[in-house]
């Protein structure tokens, strides 16, 4: 299991957003014309819900907003890079969030959600990935950033 298994080019954005529910509504629109969403007020609104529980900004200018959801037979990733200032996420650092990875799939295959999360977070634990990402310019580069992760 990789990551890059999880990407596809065409679920790659760089963002121009002032706000995170305008990053959040942006990649959830990326997926939906993809085709990846049965429902796209219903994933937008569990995106949204999961954000009230506890922030998905897990620090080092990072988010991870996930959905999980009955009617998916497999994960994706949506990523958002936001080169410029960054947004307000209310992130447990309290840094502001440049790199968002949204997740979505199945709810009843949460020991793969696991593993894809652990190989997520690891990943962009790695500073050197995390400049390299604020400074690609295709998606192309993106996604090589996580082959073989």
């Amino acid at each position: 299991m990789t990551i890059s298994h999880y990407l596809d080019e065409c679920l790659i954005s760089f963002l121009e957003v002032k706000t995170r529910d305008e990053a959040l509504g942006q990649l959830v629109d990326l997926l939906d014309r993809a085709g990846k969403l049965k429902d796209r007020a219903l994933f937008l609104e569990s995106i949204l819900e999961r954000e009230k529980i506890v922030s998905t900004g897990i620090g080092l200018g990072v988010a991870i907003p996930h959905a999980k959801l009955q009617g998916y037979s497999d994960f994706f990733i949506a990523v958002g890079i936001q080169r410029k200032e960054g947004i307000e996420w209310n992130a447990l650092d309290a840094s502001p969030v440049r790199l968002i990875f949204m997740i979505g799939g199945p709810e009843n295959k949460q020991t793969e959600y696991l593993k894809i999360l652990s190989h997520l977070t690891l990943a962009i634990k790695n500073e050197e990935r995390r400049k390299k990402l604020l400074k690609a310019v295709t998606a192309e580069e993106v996604r090589a950033l996580f082959s073989g992760c």
